[in-house]
């Protein structure tokens, strides 16, 4: 029935302002109307439909993303957008493009790597889309063993140019978006050869392909890798292909800003610290926090919804079955993933505020909060990325059968958003390198020197190690004090644990192998810590609104307390609560699910997402769910005739054969 709002009696139930906490989740009234405008000019647009996706073939599809990025530059022009703008319109369009490495890593490489010289060549360049570039670093042999690429940059003084040159089959780069059939340039990294030395990995950017007919300039083979996991999904991306065969570039086409070579191929480190390079990738590290609780948010908005929708069991004398979503066993699994979603959105907002600081520190030469930085970018993208990836398959199990068909919009979200636990760092290798930090960290403890940030809680090791929970009735839980202060002692002792391991290896390298499946555990504790204190913070500040901080407060313990209950091993074997705590902590967490219930509409509600970006026929607005999946089944290409393409010649002899040779 169009025009009536089936879930309208669910958000009549809502306890608190739906439209504050849309400004909470954006980040500010201004955040909210920019991403309010641009959600709502893409949705009423027809040239941005998505729907179609999955039935195209990938010519078609590839040709679909080259239009609607085309039409997307096109309308940011005319509508003369801002930068904020602009970026928030193609996030809505919801397409991996060529453009997404164009602007997501090209350019902040060449502003983090390039000299002011650089970047005045280039980045006009680039941000007029009069080049499009990719960001190639990825080989077919190396990808998060970055000091082991093997494509070269040999430095030639005689004609002061570099000569790129792919020596193996395995230094071909492989996945690099864009790259396929689209951009022009590359920001390419090769080990830099020059004076008889090779001094590693660096950037240069490169021509490939001719801005007149767009072929691949000489001495440069160029494709796309092929088609990945998933119906649309990716498959909308030129992931490509590149082997470079002596090709000369001019030596100004090195990313100099850290470092040069001299026209005389002389290797000099310049004025500006070599720890600027990071910002990059802090950068980028943080963006893809921030993505993570959106698109985790978006797979808890479909299945709230539908959950509400659907009913199963529990009729008695013809009344209406039991709405899926007042089951405990719903509430279990799907709860926890809202509060998560709630949880990596602050946490991303902490995230963007310490790449700002690290950034101004840099630059005044204070390089003291970078390890800490890198450390949290990383265990923070590991953590979201991995949570969120299995958040979604769990929402599309949440949603029954129906979730397994496209028009759900979860297929194509899980398939989109998978490949986020590989880029941009493995996951595992991450956290290990989270672990090293706070090896690092534990190793200082004696020096007099307390640690700071993230890492200060293990600047009271002494106390933590000796820690045992006060906790003594469920409400006890509801406190943050108590919730944070167990969440210490477990990563404080889990850190402690592995230091202690360690230091009984002559070889630490050797340790640090063979306990590394211990080392990711300790790095996950203390990055669900960072999680959790982060979330706690956010509460301490004035949060407007009838009702809104106390469902973030709900939100929050919820949050917690399922990771207690989820790593229970933890918690118990090191000390931290006892059995009898662990039972109140289940109790408590029953009990907020019961407190969330009533409010699970519009707590999605206040994700402010559109029908068009949802993409999901589960997780309408209206909540008008099977009428619309019963016209979504007729729009099938299969549907198209009444008698498939195929059967007279295949099926119907087969029939006719049975037909003769049956007894009657």
């Amino acid at each position: 029935m169009e025009g009536i709002d089936h879930l309208a009696p669910e958000r009549s139930k809502s306890q608190f302002d739906v439209d504050e906490m849309k400004i909470v989740w954006a980040g500010s009234p201004h955040a909210f109307e920019v991403s309010d405008r641009m959600s709502r000019l893409v949705a009423s647009d027809p040239a941005f439909r998505k729907d179609n996706r999955p039935m195209l073939g990938r010519k078609e599809l590839f040709k679909n993303t080259m239009r609607k990025a085309a039409y997307a530059w096109k309308r940011i022009i005319e509508l003369r957008l801002t930068e904020e703008e602009a970026s928030m319109l193609r996030s809505f369009v919801d397409e991996p493009a060529f453009t997404d490495l164009h602007w997501g890593m090209f350019i902040p490489a060449i502003k983090g790597q390039g000299t002011e010289e650089q970047q005045k060549q280039w980045l006009p360049l680039a941000q007029k889309m009069q080049i499009i570039g990719c960001y190639a670093q990825t080989e077919l042999g190396h990808g998060s063993n970055v000091q082991g690429l093997e494509t070269t940059a040999t430095f030639d003084p005689k004609t002061d140019e570099f000569v790129i040159h792919s020596p193996t089959l395995t230094s071909s780069k492989w996945w690099p978006g864009g790259l396929g059939k689209i951009a022009t340039h590359g920001a390419v990294y090769a080990r830099l050869l020059t004076d008889g030395r090779d001094y590693g990995v660096h950037g240069f950017i490169v021509q490939l392909r001719s801005l007149d007919d767009h072929l691949p300039l000489p001495g440069i083979t160029i494709g796309d890798i092929g088609m990945k996991f998933g119906n649309g999904a990716y498959n909308t991306m030129d992931n490509g292909v590149l082997q470079f065969d002596h090709v000369r570039i001019p030596r100004n086409q090195m990313l100099m800003r850290v470092s040069q070579v001299t026209r005389e191929g002389k290797y000099v480190q310049s004025s500006v610290p070599r720890q600027l390079v990071y910002g990059t990738m802090v950068y980028v590290r943080q963006t893809i926090v921030s993505d993570a609780s959106i698109a985790l948010s978006r797979a808890v908005c479909i299945a709230t919804r539908y959950s509400c929708v659907r009913r199963q069991f529990g009729g008695k004398k013809g009344g209406l079955e039991t709405q899926v979503l007042d089951y405990k066993t719903q509430q279990a699994r799907l709860f926890p993933l809202l509060a998560s979603a709630y949880a990596f959105r602050f946490v991303g907002e902490w995230l963007k505020w310490l790449y700002m600081d690290v950034m101004k520190r840099l630059q005044a030469g204070d390089f003291s909060t970078l390890p800490e930085a890198h450390a949290c970018t990383a265990g923070l993208k590991s953590l979201t990325t991995s949570v969120t990836a299995d958040g979604i398959e769990e929402c599309r199990k949440l949603c029954g059968g129906h979730g397994y068909l496209c028009s759900s919009g979860l297929p194509e979200l899980f398939a989109v958003y998978v490949p986020t636990c590989t880029y941009e760092g493995d996951n595992v290798v991450l956290m290990l390198q989270v672990a090293r930090h706070l090896m690092k960290t534990i190793a200082k403890l004696g020096s007099g020197k307390r640690p700071v940030g993230t890492t200060a809680y293990m600047g009271r090791v002494e106390l933590l190690m000796q820690y045992q929970s006060n906790v003594q009735k469920a409400e006890d839980w509801l406190k943050p004090n108590f919730v944070l202060e167990a969440f210490e002692a477990r990563a404080a002792r889990k850190s402690v644990d592995c230091a202690k391991n360690l230091a009984k290896f002559s070889n630490p390298e050797e340790g640090f192998l063979e306990l590394s499946a211990e080392l990711v555990e300790a790095a996950v504790a203390h990055c669900q810590l960072i999680v959790v204190s982060k979330f706690i913070e956010k509460l301490q500040q004035d949060i407007p609104g009838k009702g809104v901080k106390q469902q973030l407060e709900n939100l929050c313990i919820v949050y917690a307390l399922n990771l207690l209950r989820k790593y229970l091993g933890d918690f118990l074997s090191t000390g931290c609560i006892n059995a009898e705590q662990a039972s109140l902590a289940g109790e408590q967490l029953r009990s907020l699910y019961s407190q969330l219930r009533p409010n699970a509409v519009a707590l999605v509600d206040a994700f402010n997402y559109t029908d068009h970006y949802l993409g999901s026929v589960l997780g309408r607005y209206d909540g008008n769910v099977y009428p619309k999946l019963y016209e979504e089944a007729w729009k099938d290409p299969l549907n198209d005739s009444v008698v498939p393409d195929g059967f007279q010649e295949y099926v119907r002899p087969m029939l006719k054969q049975q037909l003769r040779n049956a007894r009657l």
